[in-house]
């Protein structure tokens, strides 16, 4: 299982976030989306513990909690979602069919 960490500040690192849950057991990896083009982080992240029951504790413990002025949103990770190629739906061709 993984939990999601959302509405992160855009200055936290990973050993910020893995400093706040390691409160609640063993953190197995942090990760922290960055945006392609800026390098900016994008104010969510993701954590991996070792024991599902050190999951649970830490997003009932810190869902909605206060931490470097903002609410955090902490739940359960969901699978990502296969979204297929990100052309756009358009011909595969390049040509527009122009009616």
């Amino acid at each position: 299982m993984s939990i999601y960490v959302g509405n992160l500040s855009y200055d936290v690192t990973d050993s910020d976030l893995t400093s706040v849950f390691a409160e609640y057991g063993s953190v197995k990896r942090v990760q922290l989306p960055t945006d392609r083009e800026t390098g900016r982080m994008r104010g969510f992240g993701f954590v991996e513990m070792s024991a599902d029951a050190e999951e649970t504790a830490a997003i009932e413990a810190l869902d909605g909690a206060q931490w470097m002025g903002r609410d955090l949103k902490v739940n359960k990770a969901k699978p990502r979602e296969d979204r297929g190629n990100s052309f756009g739906g358009g011909r595969r061709d390049g040509f527009s069919r122009g009616y």
